[in-house]
């Protein structure tokens, strides 16, 4: 019987395994965790092994996800501090502040695998980032040679979660959860204090409507003001719940007007002066 998943999986096994030994950034997400799982299944866990930044930009929540998936599969976990608030690129945060991440990122990979013996950087780059527009973060990647399998194979997001689903991935159908540093609108410099807001604030505003069933959600620090980012079936209940606004505040917003509006994947680029600009970059 035609099973297309199947299909799917192991031409996913078969590319990774001609990557000789390779070292995966994984920020805990589902597109590194199943690329990591196609990893093992094509070469064992002798000669893979998983590299996470830790950064005041990663979320605790990720950085123990990441942990966990790779103690599951039994191969050995870098988590290696990055220093990019150091990158006056990033730190500033222009249009390109990810190419400046993905960068500092992918340098310190490459330092952990030239000392470890792994041959090949790979990424979770999957097939919808790469249709999506601007996203400096992977020319920066390419300029680096880093392998992407699921965007070369085409398994665009939906086919990255039918894979982690067959394959048991605990996070094969988690939300999108991009660094907190895309919570901060650009041309707003990013600092310790500010992430760890947001990183507060969202872990507070999660809890308030997670019996509502909240699955996408987004603090934005617009400066000036806050903006919470909820699924568009759940703007009206967060509006009326008093208690959210209080809850982020105390995170350390203070008296920032706030607003509630639907979910948006990429909202922060619509406020560049030339949003379409940056949307075809």
């Amino acid at each position: 019987m035609h099973d297309p998943v199947a299909e799917l999986a192991a031409r996913l096994v078969a590319e990774v395994g001609r990557y000789g030994r390779p070292l995966v950034a994984f920020s805990g997400g589902v597109d590194s965790a199943v690329v990591l799982a196609a990893a093992v299944r094509a070469l064992g866990t002798a000669d893979v092994a998983a590299v996470t930044a830790v950064s005041p930009a990663l979320p605790e929540a990720e950085l123990a996800a990441a942990r966990a998936w790779c103690a599951v599969l039994g191969v050995a976990h870098h988590a290696v501090p990055t220093a990019e608030l150091a990158v006056r690129g990033y730190r500033d945060n222009g249009p390109r502040r990810c190419y400046f991440c993905k960068g500092t990122l992918l340098d310190t990979a490459t330092e952990v695998a030239h000392a470890e013996g792994y041959t090949s950087l790979v990424t979770g780059t999957n097939a919808s980032d790469v249709a999506a527009g601007f996203r400096p973060g992977i020319r920066a990647a390419a300029e680096r040679g880093a392998r992407t399998p699921l965007a070369d194979l085409g398994l665009d997001k939906a086919a990255v979660r039918r894979v982690g689903r067959r394959w048991r991935v605990p996070m094969w159908d988690k939300p999108a959860a991009a660094c907190l540093s895309s919570r901060i609108a650009y041309g707003v410099r990013i600092t310790p204090a500010r992430l760890a807001r947001v990183e507060r604030a969202e872990a507070a505003a999660r809890a308030l409507l997670a019996n509502l069933g909240v699955r996408d959600l987004r603090v934005r620090d617009l400066g000036d003001s806050v903006r919470v980012e909820v699924d568009a079936s759940l703007v009206a209940a967060a509006r009326s719940l008093s208690v959210l606004g209080e809850a982020v505040r105390a995170a350390g917003f203070g008296d920032a007007p706030l607003t509630v509006a639907p979910f948006r994947s990429g909202s922060m680029n619509e406020l560049l002066p030339d949003p379409k600009r940056w949307r075809r970059a």
